[in-house]
């Protein structure tokens, strides 16, 4: 048997060699979509669902077809995070030869109530895979980096999050408890402030809120900033009252929402994702004293379910 404690540390090892996904340009359409005008909107679809059509298209062209205007289609490439609409044709034709190829998958249907369960487990597979590639590429690899720094070196950690957002927040507590860290999840909006008041500097405070917008989960955050603690907001949208109150932001993607697949049960894939990428990393700064606790960890766990010898 390997050692469990190498083992995890070679697996966060082996994820950073991984390529960025090529349906980038797709991720960012998903992400920032939501927090558009209606007319940056109808661009950002168009793009998104016939990239090599629009990439053949001028700036002129792209307008007409969408029923807006050259500006908005500017506009709206700016916003995707290209310096004008020349970067955005090429970033289309790039994703168009993906596609081509093959290694781009096409988008399934919705998941229906007359699905056979085989074909659930394949749409529900594709959509957590896309789920997935939609955050790595759209993650910002420098907050992500400060945020660790922040955590590795915190006197104390709080998390907060409700409903689906809070068993994630209590999975990230409980990783960095295994290594260590003093790291607490609050559900309870009212345990989550009076704890959030006795925060100082030193400290960090993550808030998980897809929305960024859930209340509970702002008010927390936004006493432990005015506390001076570095605070941490993952959320699936940066543009969320949420990010207020955040020093750093890690934004999630989701797969579509669908009747029979809300949006708290896509949501929890890409909060996931991001709470392994912040754990690994405070686990690899905190290394010499996170590998001897994750092995205690383990070696308790052993003993704990070793069946006892009983004498009579």
């Amino acid at each position: 048997m390997g050692n469990p404690v190498k083992e995890i540390f070679n697996k966060g090892a082996a994820a950073s060699d991984t390529p960025p996904a090529p349906a980038a340009l797709a991720a960012k359409v998903r992400t920032l979509a939501p927090s558009m005008t209606r007319s940056m909107q109808r661009v950002a679809e168009a793009v998104a669902d016939d990239p090599a059509g629009c990439a053949a298209l001028t700036v002129t062209g792209l307008a007409t077809r969408t029923g807006t205007s050259e500006a908005t289609v500017v506009r709206t490439a700016r916003l995707l995070g290209y310096p004008g609409y020349r970067d955005l044709r090429l970033a289309l034709a790039g994703l168009a030869a993906h596609q081509q190829s093959g290694r781009a998958p096409a988008v399934t249907a919705d998941i229906s109530v007359d699905d056979p369960i085989a074909d659930v487990v394949s749409k529900l597979a594709h959509d957590e895979q896309q789920t997935l590639a939609d955050t790595a590429a759209g993650l910002d690899i420098s907050q992500l980096s400060a945020a660790v720094a922040a955590a590795a070196t915190a006197r104390r950690i709080d998390i907060y999050g409700v409903g689906a957002s809070s068993l994630v927040g209590m999975d990230l507590a409980q990783k960095l408890l295994r290594i260590g860290l003093i790291a607490h999840a609050h559900a309870d909006p009212h345990l989550a402030v009076t704890n959030a008041v006795q925060l100082r500097p030193g400290d960090v405070a993550i808030a998980i809120t897809h929305s960024g917008s859930t209340g509970d989960v702002i008010e927390p955050l936004r006493t432990a900033f005015e506390r001076g603690a570095t605070t941490v907001a993952i959320t699936g949208r940066a543009d969320g009252p949420v990010s207020q109150y955040a020093d750093y932001v890690l934004t999630t993607s989701t797969a579509r929402e669908s009747e029979l697949r809300p949006a708290a049960m896509s949501s929890r894939t890409g909060q996931l994702l991001v709470v392994d990428c912040l754990f690994i990393g405070v686990a690899q700064q905190t290394y010499e004293t996170a590998a001897p606790a994750l092995a205690a960890s383990y070696e308790a766990l052993a003993h704990r379910h070793t069946p006892r010898t009983t004498h009579r």
